[in-house]
């Protein structure tokens, strides 16, 4: 193993032995013209195994950031990015990619569906990416799908699907390489209420059934009280609230 987790993860821990993610004083800036815009300060955050932590904070204060950061979109400037006990900041960009590419599942607010793919397809296709068989590959796709409701909309494109089945297509997408770690990004926030209530039950169905660790951000304080967390970012810091 390449680097170990601290005790700071551990004073809020889950039974496990390493955090699924876990950010070890971890700094980003960005440079200006008269110095540089810290955005995150020191962070200091672990998700389990099985948890799902709701990260609720407005616009502006590092929000994306953290979840670039988390998910290996953006090295950070300072401190270490930990998946699963294994510290990747100092990895080559082929080294990250491939980790977030088998370690890493992202849902966003917009579904991002190949549109001349089927359901079935949209979902296979990041397994064959990964080096499944075809056959492999259809018959995980079908049981992620069928576990989300989608068994009859199987061999339907996006377009002919309505905007709560589109996510739970992208939902099935995200986890179909088993990712240790899911990072969703308003993964409901561009459907109606019932719609997005159904979608997101749906996804804590999936995580307890697999035991992902899940960091969600959202602006919806009904749907993040149903999570087992909720942080949110402060002076550049990730803050317990809940």
């Amino acid at each position: 193993m390449t680097g170990s987790v601290t005790d700071d993860a551990r004073e809020t821990q889950p039974p496990g032995d390493y955090p699924a993610l876990f950010l070890h004083a971890v700094e980003r800036w960005y440079p200006q013209r008269q110095g540089r815009l810290e955005i995150l300060k020191g962070v200091e955050f672990a998700v389990w195994p099985g948890e799902m932590v709701a990260l609720v904070a407005p616009s502006g204060t590092g929000k994306s950031t953290l979840l670039h950061v988390a998910g290996l979109l953006e090295r950070p400037d300072g401190g270490e990015v930990y998946i699963g006990g294994n510290a990747t900041a100092h990895m080559d960009d082929a080294g990250r990619t491939r980790l977030r590419r088998e370690e890493i599942g992202f849902v966003y607010q917009f579904h991002h569906l190949l549109p001349e793919l089927s359901a079935l397809e949209n979902v296979v296709m990041p397994q064959l990416i990964r080096g499944l068989s075809a056959k492999e590959a259809k018959a995980r796709a079908s049981e992620l799908l069928g576990f989300l409701g989608l068994s009859e909309r199987l061999d339907h494109r996006p377009a002919e699907l309505s905007g709560g089945e589109q996510q739970r297509v992208a939902i099935a997408r995200a986890v179909a390489n088993a990712p240790r770690v899911l990072l969703a990004d308003e993964p409901t926030g561009n459907l109606d209420p019932h719609t997005s209530a159904h979608v997101f039950s749906t996804l804590i169905a999936l995580v307890r059934a697999s035991g992902l660790a899940a960091l969600v951000a959202t602006h919806n304080f009904d749907l993040a009280r149903r999570m087992d967390r909720v942080v949110t970012i402060r002076d550049g810091l990730v803050i317990d609230v809940g």
